[in-house]
C-alpha cells in the first residue's frame, strides 16, 4: 500500500468548508507547515476533545506560521453539528472526505457499528505538511486514541523550525 510519506509529495487533498469555499492542498502557502488533522466525524467523543483543544492551540499554531485544517467524512450538515455541539468557531472544517481520498492518505476506514455511527468513517490522521508541499511528519491511528499531543507538537513545531530538523521517514 502506498503511503504519504516525508519528503515527497503529499497526495492530492480537496473537500468542501463550512464557510462554503472549497479547500485544496494545493492552495495552501503556509510560512511554514499546514497541519492536516483527519478525524472521525460528530460520533467520536474523543474527537470532539481532541479538536477543541486544536481550537485552543489555533493562535500558537498561527503565530508559529502554521494553517491549520481538520476534516472528516462527515455530512455537511454532520460537520455543522460538530461546530455547533463542540464549539469550534474558529477552526477550519471541512466535510464530504471521499472515501478514496482516505485511502490515498492510508487511512484506516471502519464501518459504523453503533447508533449515530455513519455507515463508513475514517479514523483519526494528523499530517504536517511543509510549504513546499512535501510531507513532513505523519501519524495515522486505527482507533480514536493515541494521537499526537497537541501541545508538545506545538513546541515540535519550534524545534523544527529553529534548528532546521529534516523530515524523518523517507525512505521507500
Amino acid at each position: 500500500m502506498n503511503r504519504p510519506t516525508p519528503k515527497h509529495i503529499a497526495p492530492d487533498l480537496q473537500f468542501p468548508l463550512l464557510d462554503g469555499n472549497q479547500w485544496n492542498l494545493a492552495d495552501q502557502k503556509p510560512d511554514n507547515f499546514t497541519l492536516v488533522v483527519f478525524y472521525r466525524g460528530l460520533h467520536c467523543p474523543i474527537c470532539k476533545k481532541y479538536l477543541q483543544q486544536l481550537q485552543e492551540l489555533l493562535l500558537q499554531f498561527q503565530q508559529r506560521g502554521v494553517n491549520v485544517v481538520a476534516v472528516s467524512m462527515d455530512t455537511e450538515k454532520r460537520a455543522r453539528l460538530s461546530r455547533q455541539k463542540w464549539e469550534l468557531p474558529n477552526l477550519t472544517l471541512g466535510y464530504e472526505l471521499s472515501e478514496s481520498t482516505a485511502r490515498d492518505w492510508a487511512l484506516y476506514l471502519s464501518a459504523g457499528v453503533k447508533d449515530g455511527e455513519p455507515s463508513e468513517f475514517s479514523e483519526p490522521g494528523l499530517f504536517l505538511i511543509d510549504n513546499n508541499n512535501q510531507v513532513y511528519y505523519s501519524a495515522i491511528n486505527s482507533n480514536p486514541w493515541g494521537r499526537p499531543y497537541l501541545p508538545s507538537f506545538v513546541k515540535a513545531v519550534d524545534y523544527i523550525v529553529q534548528s532546521g530538523y529534516p523530515a524523518r521517514g523517507e525512505m521507500l
